[in-house]
Protein backbone atom coordinates (compact mmCIF):
# COMPACT_ATOMS: atom_id res chain seq x y z
CA UNK A 1 0.00 0.00 0.00
CA UNK A 2 2.81 2.44 0.86
CA UNK A 3 4.40 2.13 -2.56
CA UNK A 4 1.10 2.76 -4.38
CA UNK A 5 0.28 5.79 -2.26
CA UNK A 6 3.76 7.23 -2.77
CA UNK A 7 3.43 6.93 -6.53
CA UNK A 8 -0.13 8.24 -6.75
CA UNK A 9 0.50 11.22 -4.49
CA UNK A 10 3.73 12.09 -6.28
CA UNK A 11 1.94 12.07 -9.63
CA UNK A 12 -1.02 14.02 -8.21
CA UNK A 13 1.39 16.69 -7.01
CA UNK A 14 3.18 16.64 -10.38
CA UNK A 15 6.54 15.75 -8.85
CA UNK A 16 9.07 13.61 -10.67
CA UNK A 17 10.88 10.72 -9.05
CA UNK A 18 14.09 12.68 -9.56
CA UNK A 19 12.67 15.67 -7.69
CA UNK A 20 11.56 13.50 -4.77
CA UNK A 21 14.98 11.87 -4.61
CA UNK A 22 16.77 15.23 -4.62
CA UNK A 23 14.58 16.68 -1.86
CA UNK A 24 15.08 13.52 0.21
CA UNK A 25 18.82 13.50 -0.40
CA UNK A 26 18.83 10.02 -1.90
CA UNK A 27 19.54 8.54 -5.30
CA UNK A 28 16.71 8.34 -7.82
CA UNK A 29 17.00 4.55 -7.96
CA UNK A 30 16.41 4.39 -4.22
CA UNK A 31 13.25 6.46 -4.52
CA UNK A 32 12.09 4.30 -7.44
CA UNK A 33 12.60 1.28 -5.19
CA UNK A 34 10.26 2.88 -2.63
CA UNK A 35 7.57 3.17 -5.30
CA UNK A 36 8.02 -0.37 -6.57
CA UNK A 37 7.99 -1.74 -3.03
CA UNK A 38 11.45 -3.27 -3.37
CA UNK A 39 12.63 -1.39 -0.27
CA UNK A 40 10.89 0.65 2.40
CA UNK A 41 11.98 4.13 3.46
CA UNK A 42 13.53 4.65 6.88
CA UNK A 43 11.38 6.34 9.51
CA UNK A 44 13.07 9.71 9.02
CA UNK A 45 12.63 9.48 5.24
CA UNK A 46 8.98 8.47 5.66
CA UNK A 47 8.35 11.56 7.79
CA UNK A 48 10.07 13.78 5.23
CA UNK A 49 8.07 12.21 2.38
CA UNK A 50 4.84 12.86 4.29
CA UNK A 51 5.87 16.49 4.76
CA UNK A 52 6.69 16.90 1.07
CA UNK A 53 3.40 15.32 -0.01
CA UNK A 54 1.47 17.13 2.74
CA UNK A 55 -0.20 14.02 4.17
CA UNK A 56 0.02 12.26 7.54
CA UNK A 57 2.44 9.34 7.78
CA UNK A 58 -0.51 7.22 8.92
CA UNK A 59 -2.15 7.84 5.56
CA UNK A 60 0.97 6.71 3.70
CA UNK A 61 1.02 3.58 5.84
CA UNK A 62 -2.65 2.81 5.14
CA UNK A 63 -3.91 3.58 8.63
CA UNK A 64 -7.06 5.33 7.42
CA UNK A 65 -9.26 3.85 10.17
CA UNK A 66 -6.87 5.15 12.83
CA UNK A 67 -7.00 8.63 11.31
CA UNK A 68 -10.81 8.57 11.26
CA UNK A 69 -10.83 7.76 14.99
CA UNK A 70 -8.72 10.87 15.53
CA UNK A 71 -11.16 12.97 13.53
CA UNK A 72 -8.95 13.31 10.46
CA UNK A 73 -10.70 12.44 7.23
CA UNK A 74 -9.04 11.72 3.96
CA UNK A 75 -11.65 12.90 1.50
CA UNK A 76 -9.79 12.50 -1.76
CA UNK A 77 -9.44 9.49 -3.97
CA UNK A 78 -5.87 9.19 -5.18
CA UNK A 79 -6.83 9.39 -8.84
CA UNK A 80 -8.07 13.01 -8.71
CA UNK A 81 -6.38 15.69 -10.79
CA UNK A 82 -3.70 17.81 -9.11
CA UNK A 83 -4.97 20.53 -6.81
CA UNK A 84 -8.28 18.86 -6.02
CA UNK A 85 -9.13 17.19 -2.74
CA UNK A 86 -7.58 17.82 0.65
CA UNK A 87 -6.50 16.07 3.79
CA UNK A 88 -8.29 17.97 6.50
CA UNK A 89 -8.99 17.92 10.19
CA UNK A 90 -12.66 17.40 10.81
CA UNK A 91 -14.08 20.34 12.74
CA UNK A 92 -17.71 19.33 13.24
CA UNK A 93 -18.92 16.69 15.70
CA UNK A 94 -20.86 14.59 13.20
Amino acid sequence: MLNKRLRNLRIKNQYTQQYMAEVLGIEARTYRAYETGTIKPTLDKLVKIADILDVPTDFLLGRDDYLKKLGVHIDEPLDVPPGQGRVRKRTDDK
